[in-house]
């Protein structure tokens, strides 16, 4: 009846709704230039074919499977929106909501199977899976829908989406709305098969179906619409009086407009006296010997391709025969009638308004606000999603059974009440995360056990059984393993990770006769004695000139120089110094030396008394290498890494409890125990608070993420109990915990878990700020003393006399500095003592009585009394050398008393 609306302006031109049986006649018979229809997806499969082959344009308005895109002919018009579309709109529902699960819930037919890859996908982009699939046939009973939806009831999920056309999807929520799945916690989204519909539905269908949300194909309000309304209500009045309060929905609309691109399409083409002609060759069927090819078909169907307008259902474009991607309307049934939440569309996702000046566009790590919403159970709180089965079954939760290190789990038979008692440290953090959790969760601990209450086998093969569905999940010491969460997942880990070797502990202190030189390194102690002699060195130039104590022969000086230096170690040295440079040097160098010889006392004194207890292995490799016997906790991954790492399977020992792991490390792998047991670190460190005094742990030596509780893949109990159990962990519950199981163990103070086994010397990185000061100080004192001693006698190194050389008056330098510095107050108070008047009197002997002459002063009568002659060069001896060598000429000889008192100049002259 909507076609009777449009005036054509070719009234040779066919529009058709049809049957599939009478689609050949039309084309045969009729020789239709097009057809408008067919209504359903499996219509359209079997009659595109025949347009095809007949080069009739084929324009459907309501087959809306995404598989018919498969069909590739260029004569068919999907001119509706693909189910293909819609999945990204539910896809944000779902996303933003948090939901983890979704079953979704499909008739059996074309229309049903088709967006189902679309949805999978989809879901699958925002991290949903979807567990089971429900597939309802399309003349299915209420018996088999009613069978169908307890089979549901029976699973976590509660998050389900219906696709299926409004006849079907009113069956399934009456049965739904009876069995009790329309209350509280629930969660229905049906696609825009039924979303499209909700409005005209009657009061009785929808009091079914409250809280449902539904996807509708958006259709702009305009005034053409509006009209549009009104004159088909008349129409379809007028030919159906009995019925009122109709409703015309958006395939409606599609279907008015694909009629009118029909109607501009042919109008454009313009001449329809093409008629049919004899194909070249014969149908496929042998029925249909005698079909016809339309010669007006490709014409019409390039023009039906070329076609746009803004139609009644909005704007109107065909892209490679599809209708381009539109809007959406999220609508809640509510009451007697929906409500529209939100919109969708593929440029912005969810927004509040389509108004283009008032559009909220979310990110992704935002979500959604859209208002009051009334869920199923007229209830105003967004469901989690998911829930225990209503059949009051527990969560059957498997645990490991063991012999030692039970303070982790411990399964205690009750003969007299025939049950189990579970307990442990795992236990508790279990219990401590169901109760954070903010809904009940009744579950049960089944053991892991063979009837004679042995272990079943591995804790491998107890992680298995998730996968196998024999148990819901597993709580216990499970390390989370990478092999084992291909097909299980774990929550967060509640204990430390890693995997450590514990070993016997030595006392390592030094009972040798040269432990004396371990306190410092080799660099430190050669770094301190060189450092004894240049202050030795620099001390000695700075009072050489000055002070008696540092003159006298050149044995005498260099020992004294030594004496002084190394004196300083023990604050012994007598010697006195008198110049301020020295003095500020050996205030340096004093501190210098009483660090260094405090830090030796004190390290010297830990090595000797202090017990220095160290591992007799630091390194798994050594184990290997030495073919030692290494121990592991029995059922465990552990044996498998050390079988990786080349041990072989004899020297593998698997261990039960701590009394037996003692006793093997005790007896040495010489023995037949073990040289190291390896396992992780909560069981390690129970153990070795239990025998601190004799063990220590070494590493981690690997890396893994610690115990936590096992579940199956994608199960929606993951991310509750994992944000659970950080809230435990990170309070007082977790410590609470550890100190009702594990402070009993911890007999002796708490000792590092990791020894050093590096030297206990102390090195030159330690004290070379200290040298640095020493070394600076010592030559910028030499650098003054040089520059001030060179400057008084710069007019030595300026004697423009020839005869004199640079040897000589460098010579000459050297002399003076050997000379006494006579100006200097230590001498001039020492001569006033002794009673000398003036320079010309005769030098008394040195204060320092117990040594010899210097005998640099013997150079006053052999070296020191030299002449310069005019062209000759050769000092002259003294009237004290041998005669026999002395030549026969006049010297003038330079008396001891005349060095005394002849500048240096005059004697150069």
């Amino acid at each position: 009846m909507i076609f009777n609306l449009i005036k054509l302006s070719n009234h040779n031109f066919y529009y058709f709704f049809f049957q599939c049986n009478t689609a050949l006649d039309l084309i045969k018979n009729v020789e239709v230039q097009a057809i408008l229809g067919p209504e359903t997806s499996m219509q359209a499969s079997f009659v595109v074919n025949l347009g095809d082959e007949a080069h009739v344009p084929i324009v459907s308005f309501s087959a809306s499977s995404p598989s018919l895109a498969s069909l590739r002919s260029p004569y068919f018009f999907q001119v509706t929106q693909t189910d293909s579309y819609q999945v990204k709109a539910i896809s944000s529902i779902v996303k933003n909501f948090g939901w983890r699960h979704v079953v979704p819930i499909y008739v059996d037919n074309t229309f049903g199977e088709g967006v189902i890859p679309f949805l999978v996908d989809a879901l699958q982009e925002v991290d949903a899976h979807v567990p089971y699939r429900s597939v309802i046939p399309p003349s299915a009973t209420d018996e088999q829908i009613e069978k169908e939806l307890y089979k549901l009831m029976t699973m976590q999920t509660r998050v389900f989406i219906v696709h299926m056309m409004p006849h079907l999807c009113s069956k399934l929520f009456a049965m739904a709305n009876k069995i009790g799945m329309m209350r509280e916690g629930y969660v229905w989204i049906t696609t825009n098969g039924a979303g499209n519909r909700l409005r005209s539905l009657g009061p009785v269908v929808l009091s079914s179906m409250q809280g449902v949300l539904g996807v509708e194909t958006e259709v702009p309000t305009t005034m053409e619409l509006t009209e549009f309304k009104v004159r088909w209500k008349r129409q379809f009045q007028q030919d159906n009086p009995a019925i009122i309060d109709v409703y015309v929905d958006v395939i409606g609309l599609r279907a008015y407009d694909a009629a009118f691109a029909l109607a501009l399409a042919a109008e454009q083409v313009g001449d329809t006296s093409f008629g049919f002609q004899e194909r070249n060759g014969s149908f496929s069927s042998t029925d249909l010997d005698t079909f016809k090819v339309s010669q007006y078909g490709p014409k019409l169907a390039q023009a039906l391709s070329d076609t746009r307008f803004k139609g009644i259902a909005g704007d109107f474009s065909l892209d490679c025969g599809q209708l381009q991607s539109s809007r959406f309307q999220i609508l809640n049934v509510n009451g007697d009638g929906v409500r529209t939440i939100a919109f969708w569309t593929p440029e912005n996702g969810m927004v509040k308004t389509l108004s283009s000046t008032n559009t909220s566009i979310l990110s992704t790590s935002e979500k959604y606000d859209f208002g009051p919403i009334i869920w199923p159970g007229d209830s105003l709180s967004v469901p989690k999603g998911w829930e225990i089965p209503t059949s009051g079954k527990k969560l059957k939760i498997g645990v490991p059974v063991k012999v030692g290190f039970t303070e982790f789990v411990k399964v205690t038979q009750i003969p007299s009440t025939n049950t189990t008692d579970v307990t442990g440290f795992s236990i508790d953090v279990f219990n401590a995360a169901v109760e954070v959790l903010p809904y009940a969760l009744p579950f049960e601990f089944i053991p892991f056990e063979n009837p004679d209450g042995t272990s079943a086998g591995t804790y491998n093969d107890l992680v298995y059984q998730v996968y196998l569905e024999k148990y819901d999940a597993v709580v216990g010491d499970i390390t989370i393993r990478a092999n084992r969460s291909l097909y299980v997942d774990f929550t967060m880990p509640y204990t430390e990770s890693g995997v450590v070797m514990v070993v016997p502990i030595r006392d390592t202190r030094r009972k040798c006769a040269w432990v004396f030189l371990k306190p410092l390194t080799w660099d430190l102690w050669l770094t301190t004695f060189c450092f004894f002699i240049f202050i030795g060195f620099v001390v000695w130039v700075l009072e050489h000139r000055i002070n008696e104590d540092f003159r006298g022969p050149p044995s005498h000086q260099v020992g004294t120089s030594f004496w002084f230096s190394f004196s300083t170690m023990v604050f012994s040295h007598r010697e006195r110094v008198v110049s301020n440079s020295a003095r500020f040097l050996m205030i340096i160098w004093v501190f210098v030396v009483l660090v260094l010889t405090q830090s030796y006392t004190a390290n010297l004194a830990s090595l000797l008394t202090v017990e220095q207890l160290q591992p007799t292995v630091t390194d798994i490799k050594d184990l290997l290498r030495n073919g030692d016997n290494v121990g592991y906790i029995e059922n465990t991954f552990v044996c498998e890494i050390l079988k990786q790492l080349g041990f072989d399977n004899s020297k593998l020992k698997p261990i039960k409890t701590m009394e037996a792991c003692d006793e093997a490390l005790s007896k040495g792998s010489a023995k037949g125990g073990i040289a190291a047991v390896v396992d992780e670190i909560p069981n390690m460190k129970l153990f070795v608070a239990k025998y601190c005094s004799k063990y220590t742990m070494i590493g981690p030596i690997f890396k893994t993420d610690g115990f936590a509780f096992v579940f199956p893949k994608h199960s929606p109990l993951v991310p509750d109990l994992s944000q659970a159990v950080l809230n435990v962990t990170e309070g007082e519950k977790i410590m609470n915990i550890e100190n009702k199981w594990f402070s009993q163990e911890s007999k002796c103070e708490d000792k590092s878990t990791t020894p050093r086994v590096s030297s206990n010397s102390l090195g030159l990185e330690s004290f070379w700020g200290l040298f640095l000061i020493a070394g600076m100080a010592s030559i910028l004192a030499l650098i003054i003393f040089l520059a001030s001693f060179l400057y008084k006698h710069r007019h030595v190194l300026k004697q423009s006399d020839s005869r004199a050389s640079k040897w000589r008056r460098v010579r000459a330098m050297f002399e003076i500095f050997n000379d006494k510095d006579i100006s200097s107050h230590t001498f001039k108070s020492s001569q006033q003592r002794d009673g000398i008047g003036g320079v010309g009197d005769e030098v008394k002997a040195s204060p320092n009585s117990n040594w010899p002459e210097s005998p640099f002063s013997y150079l006053d009568h052999t070296d020191k009394d030299f002449v310069l002659f005019e062209g000759q060069q050769t000092p002259s001896t003294t009237s004290h050398a041998s005669p026999e060598i002395v030549p026969k000429i006049e010297l003038d000889i330079i008396t001891v008393q005349e060095m005394h008192t002849t500048p240096v100049t005059d004697r150069l002259a």
